[in-house]
């Protein structure tokens, strides 16, 4: 009877040890480098407020045990969570945290390109980055990797359907609409004022957003980042101009009042708008508000 039972403790610990092994695996995380998961995972640092969100966002919130700065004011963190620094994470810090995932931004590393991180792999805890979404179906496939991360695919899949369906229904209410307009209404995003104008061009989430709603980007045909100069947006004469900079007053009277703007359309007919900097400038879920202030700014004869 004894023997019996040692066998079967012993049968027990085998089971147990070839659980914990299938649970280890590799995978290709979102910027491209092979990472070995030893989940499940249940202390996990996030260092941008997108990957905070989508955390939130699948039920996982209460596995965070600090975040970037920047992710302070995301509606649904746990409370008195330890605030990092976005560009130069303390590794030491992050250490007597004692988390086993830390999910990255492709804003961490340095201007060299060096993995703040180095030491953290070393000691064994898990890190993954994710690198900023080029389009919507790439913020999909952030929170699809997420979600598997952190054992929540359903959840995971629950939140990209509800993405999906409310995205479908802003662009099919545009489309219907806006069915005899004989041309698309050009839009300027501004990301950033003067002297260091901003704006994003092709292969970006902003201008998938601009797609989305059946408005045309500008500076679609540019690579990525733009950096514009003045003359070129007066050239361009867009009809409606966005912007999402929140670090000087009134943002959109300081765009009327530029030199030469007054020339241009959306100058002229007052179509400067402010759209929440948090839902464009965060690819994960919630840029559904930014999608509906941008469409309610590009079409309001539709929303009246």
């Amino acid at each position: 009877m004894r023997v019996t039972k040692i066998i079967l403790i012993v049968l027990i610990t085998l089971f147990a040890f070839g659980c914990k092994a299938e649970k280890q695996r590799e995978i290709i995380d979102r910027s491209g480098i092979p990472v070995i998961i030893k989940g499940p995972f249940n202390r996990i640092i996030s260092t941008a407020p997108s990957n905070t969100e989508i955390i939130v966002d699948i039920g996982q919130a209460g596995k965070l045990v600090a975040i970037d700065v920047h992710s302070a004011n995301v509606s649904g963190i746990p409370a008195d969570l330890p605030l990092l620094d976005f560009f130069y994470p303390d590794a030491e810090a992050i250490i007597n945290l004692e988390p086993d995932l830390l999910i990255a931004s492709g804003h961490n590393p340095t201007g060299t390109g060096e993995d703040p991180f180095k030491l953290l792999r070393e000691v064994g805890i898990t890190v993954v980055y994710i690198s900023m979404s080029k389009s919507v179906d790439e913020m999909y496939k952030d929170i699809e990797f997420v979600a598997d991360l952190l054992d929540a695919k359903k959840e995971g899949d629950q939140l990209i359907a509800s993405t999906r369906a409310q995205i479908a229904q802003i662009a099919d209410n545009i489309s219907q609409k806006t069915s005899h307009y004989v041309n698309r209404p050009t839009v300027y995003f501004e990301l950033s004022a003067p002297p260091y104008m901003m704006a994003f061009g092709k292969d970006s989430y902003i201008d998938d957003m601009i797609t989305i709603i059946g408005a045309k980007n500008i500076f679609g045909n540019e690579d990525w980042l733009v950096m514009p100069s003045a003359e070129a947006v007066i050239e361009r004469n867009p009809n409606v101009i966005l912007t999402s900079v929140n670090y000087i007053d009134d943002p959109t009277g300081e765009i009327k009042s530029r030199d030469g703007f007054n020339n241009i359309d959306a100058v002229i007919n007052n179509r400067v708008y402010m759209i929440d900097n948090d839902s464009s400038s965060r690819p994960s879920a919630r840029i559904i508000l930014a999608l509906r202030q941008m469409s309610q700014a590009v079409y309001p004869q539709i929303y009246e």
